[in-house]
Formats: C-alpha cells, structure tokens, sequence
C-alpha cells in the first residue's frame, strides 16, 4: 500500500471514527430543547425529565470502561461496529416510544451502546497516528465535542418547531438511523481491524462495583428529593463510595497479580492523566447541568419556542468554533494554563446569564452572552485530551479512552443529579416563572463553582517529567 493511498485510509478512518463521536454528543444534548414537547405528549414528571437526560450519560458512564478494554482485547473495529448498530436499533425503539418509561429504557440502551464506540475513537488516534502527529487530531475531536453539544439543541429546536413531517420529536432520534447505517458500513471498510490484545477475560466482578457503585450515588440525587428522602435514599449514598472503594481495591490487586483490570490504576500516576481527568469531570458537571436547566427555564419560564430555545446556543457554538481556532497557538504560549482562562470565560458568562434572567428575554440577547462561554468552552475542549492522553501507553489506549470519557460523563450525570437537587428544590412541585427563575440563579451558581473547579485544576497542573514517564512504565 502506497503511502498516499494509507493516508486516504486513515483519513477516512477517523472520519468514520469523529462523525459516530459527533451523533453521541449530539444525541447527549438534542433531548433537551425537546423536553416540553416530550413531557406534554408522554405525561413525564420531574423526575423522569432528568432521567431522560441522566439515564443515556450514566449507562454510558457505566459502559466506557468496559468498551474501552473490549477494544484493547478484540480490536476496536469489531466492538465499533456493535457500538454503532446497536446504537442504531435502540434509536428506533426511542423514536417508538409509547410511554416515558420506555423512553428512558430506549436511552439507557442507547447509552449502553454508544459506551461500546465512543472510546474507540480516541484509541483510534493512538492506534492510526504515532505520537508526534496525535496533537492536531485531539483537538479536532476536541472541537467536534464542544460544536456536538451545541447543534443538538439547534438542530432539536428547528425538529421540533416545524413538525418534522409529523414525526414531532421523535425526528430527533429517527435521524440517527440513516447516518447510523451509512456509519457502519464504512467503518466495515476503513476502520483498520487493530491486533488483539492478549486472551483474557474481562474483570465482570469490577464492571458490577463500578456499575452499581455510581448506580448508588445517582439514583437517590433524582429520585430522594422526588419521594421526600426516603431512608433507602441515605443509605444507597452511604453504600455507593464503599462499592467504589472495593472496585479500586479489586483493581490494585488485579493488576499486582499480572491479570487484566478494567482501569489500570497505573494511568493514575501520570500527571497530564489525571488533569484531564479532573477538568473532563468538573467541566461537564458545569457544563451539562447549565444545559439543561436553562433549556427549561427558556421554555417554561420565558416561554419560548423550541426553535428559539435552540438558537439561543447558537451563541455557543460560534463562541466556540472562534475558541478553537484560538485555542492551539495560545496552548503554545501559555501552556496549560489556556484552559483556565476557558473555565474563567465559561463562569463569567454563565454568570451574566444568570444575573439577567427574569430581565433579559430576547433569544438573540442570550445568545450573545454565550458567545463568550463559547470562547472558553474552546479553549478548553480542543488541549483537554491532548493533555490527558499524551503520555498514556498504546496498549492501554482504549482502557485510558474509555476511562476519561467515562469521568466525563459521569462529570454530567453528577452535575444534573446534583444540581438537580438544587433547581427543583427551589423551583417546587409547581412550578412558576418566578420559581424557575429562582431556581436557574442557584443552579448558574452551581455550575459557576464546577467551572472554576475546572480552572484550578488546569492551574495547579505541572508539565510531566522524567520522573513520571518512569512511574507510568513500571
């Protein structure tokens, strides 16, 4: 094969590869704007409202790790293509959806499976581009996660507002199906079959703790405040840090004894590891409850339409494609410390929005205040998984993946859950213009602390040494 010609191939690849990422992260934020129209047609309540956000992020928290070492073990293409086709299939049952239950049933499974092809896409960039070349690959991925975030709320709004030849917003998963499809056959021809791993089985025991663990934290933060903080509530918040200390501890042991963990606890040691990591987390914690509960303030409090509620992220979106561009020669001055000024920009416009809810009500104004989050949201995006996967081994490529996405998205299910807590409390059981408003204030306020955590965390970060790269291959 001619040099050119393998260019074209991996080229093509991690087109494949971004374009399956770009479908997730937009299907992660397009139930959004849909919300309302979901509600009155489905009868959700509050609580099934933010499961139908959380349950897609937390079984695909749930499912990353476990994707991610699938793909160290049987190569990535194989599980790629169950990712996609079962992510295709559980579109359909979405869009069918009679009832919410079934419609939150649909997303976890839809969640479940975008676990499986998502961490395939960054072990793809460590398995199709030796190091020195991988830099300005993160930050295309990068870039395509800050603008998937935000045309899922436009594209939902323009779906919803116009009726989609009668589908409604059931259009917004039905469009899956078709790229769904046209994905996997390409991907059966360009994505390169990676040599499997060595033979072994995959650590179920830990896959349980890890699973139920977060299972233990999330489900008493949506459903406690619902029915009044039961007891079993307190109690699966007490059980849940124990179930994740044992699957650490399972994990440490694992791997002295030369078997196979889900997460190499090794990666841990690296610096440039566990910042991404904790940025990936604080950053979407802020990042994907602002999302939402805006989306309803916009609608239920201002009134707005679905489309106008999209195109308030409009703002966001072209913030952060201008972010982007930015973004590489200031990581070349500054270093790390770019994506500090990200969170700070981030916090400053969440902040504006939320001192002028209930005064502000034009989409073009908000949107023009997310401009500037958009800016940071770029600056931030774009070094984040250059800084958190520089340095990590290519055999543990898709465990790495999977487990930074995984913090990410858990990052999100935490900060809907959370700040959940807040927003409805404050909102009450029946909700008003002046509630919601009180209720966005608090929630801007918890999202503002998130991104700030953020920023510290890029601050305090210090450039991997020697000393470290010893560390990580021992």
């Amino acid at each position: 094969m001619s040099s050119t010609t393998r260019r074209v191939r991996v080229m093509g690849a991690m087109v494949v590869l971004i374009v399956a990422n770009f479908m997730d992260l937009m299907d992660t934020t397009v139930v959004n704007v849909a919300l309302p129209s979901i509600q009155a047609e489905l009868g959700a309540g509050p609580a099934a409202v933010e499961w139908l956000v959380a349950a897609y992020t937390l079984a695909l928290a749930a499912t990353l790790i476990i994707g991610g070492r699938l793909g160290d073990i049987v190569g990535l293409r194989r599980v790629f293509l169950i990712g996609i086709a079962g992510f295709t299939v559980t579109s359909v049952v979405a869009a069918a959806a009679t009832d919410a239950g079934l419609l939150v049933a649909a997303r976890a499974l839809q969640g479940g499976f975008a676990g499986l092809m998502v961490p395939q896409v960054l072990a793809g960039v460590q398995a199709l581009y030796p190091p020195e070349r991988r830099a300005p690959v993160y930050g295309v991925v990068g870039f395509i996660t800050g603008t998937a975030s935000v045309v899922g709320p436009v594209l939902s709004g323009v779906i919803v507002s116009t009726g989609a030849f009668g589908f409604g917003w059931r259009a917004i998963f039905m469009i899956n199906v078709p790229i769904g499809i046209a994905l996997f056959l390409a991907a059966i021809r360009l994505v390169p079959a990676t040599r499997p791993g060595p033979a072994v089985r995959l650590d179920l025991p830990g896959t349980a703790l890890v699973t139920t663990g977060v299972l233990c934290l999330i489900l008493p933060l949506i459903e406690g405040r619902e029915h009044g903080w039961p007891w079993w509530s307190w109690v699966l918040l007490a059980v849940g840090p124990l179930l994740l200390i044992a699957f650490a501890v399972r994990q440490r042991r694992l791997e002295r004894a030369g078997g196979t963990p889900l997460i190499p606890l090794r990666l841990f040691a690296d610096r440039g590891y566990r910042t991404g990591c904790m940025i990936n987390f604080c950053f979407q914690a802020g990042l994907v409850s602002f999302f939402l509960f805006l989306t309803l303030y916009l609608q239920q409090a201002l009134r707005l339409g679905a489309l106008q509620s999209g195109l308030v992220w409009l703002g966001l979106s072209l913030g952060a494609l201008a972010g982007s561009s930015i973004a590489a020669p200031l990581l070349a001055r500054i270093g790390h410390r770019v994506m500090a000024v990200g969170a700070a920009l981030f916090a400053l416009s969440m902040i504006l929005v939320g001192t002028t809810a209930g005064t502000v009500s034009h989409w073009w104004a908000l949107a023009g205040l997310l401009t500037i989050g958009g800016i940071g949201m770029g600056l931030i995006i774009v070094p984040v998984f250059d800084v958190g996967l520089a340095t990590v081994p290519r055999t543990d490529a898709g465990s790495a993946s999977g487990t930074l996405t995984t913090i990410q998205q858990l990052g999100g299910s935490f900060g809907v859950a959370v700040i959940g807590v807040i927003f409805y409390t404050a909102a009450t059981a029946a909700p008003t213009p002046a509630t919601i408003t009180h209720g966005l204030h608090l929630a801007v306020a918890g999202s503002v602390i998130a991104l700030l955590l953020a920023g510290l965390t890029a601050l305090l970060h210090r450039a991997r040494t020697p000393a470290d790269a010893e560390l990580v291959a021992a």
